[in-house]
């Protein structure tokens, strides 16, 4: 019997790698997505597309929490705008967490843990903790070594691929940097 873990899943990019990864160690993987982070909209449904394409191309069932909670981010999120990340992580595994626990899974993990500019240590410590609360297992693996080669695998499928990490502070981040004041 397969070990399964529900994962959370940021986008297309970030899952491609993990998930050829994990079914080739033999594990069971069913998706969810859940990101009120990603801004703006328009970004929000290009990234939810790519996922229902490449999870069809790739036989990957998904759970999709699409309520597009932006506010509800924003809330969390306001005035801690500099340590915007633990914020956003710890909302994103709650969730995951609660709805692994609600399906009976066991263990849950998250693509965040494949890009090379997350905060793994304190993916790491948040998953962690949040198993505690919820008496589950927190998957912990480094797939960064993947992640060039995930971002190939979209390519080559013809899938959009961000370009940056989905939240209003990070878009302005990209698009700002260079600009004097």
């Amino acid at each position: 019997m397969k070990t399964k873990i529900f994962f959370h899943i940021c986008c297309a990019g970030c899952l491609a790698y993990p998930l050829e990864n994990m079914r080739g160690e033999g594990y069971e993987i069913e998706g969810f997505w859940y990101n009120p982070n990603i801004h703006p909209y328009q970004e929000y449904k290009l990234r939810l597309e790519a996922l229902k394409s490449f999870s069809e191309i790739k036989n990957l069932n998904v759970i999709y929490e699409d309520d597009y909670d932006l506010e509800g981010f924003i809330r969390e999120v306001v005035f801690r705008e500099r340590n915007r990340c633990p914020v956003c992580y710890y909302m994103r595994l709650r969730k995951t967490a609660q709805k692994a626990k609600e399906l009976g899974f066991k263990k849950f993990s998250t693509t965040l843990l494949v890009s090379p500019y997350q905060k793994h240590e304190l993916i790491k410590n948040i998953g962690e903790l949040l198993a505690k609360e919820f008496n589950l297992e927190f998957f912990y693996k480094d797939f960064r070594e993947g992640y060039r080669e995930g971002l190939n695998i979209i390519k080559e499928l013809n899938l959009y691929r961000q370009k940056y990490c989905g939240c209003i502070y990070s878009e302005k981040e990209r698009f700002w940097k260079g600009v004097k004041k």
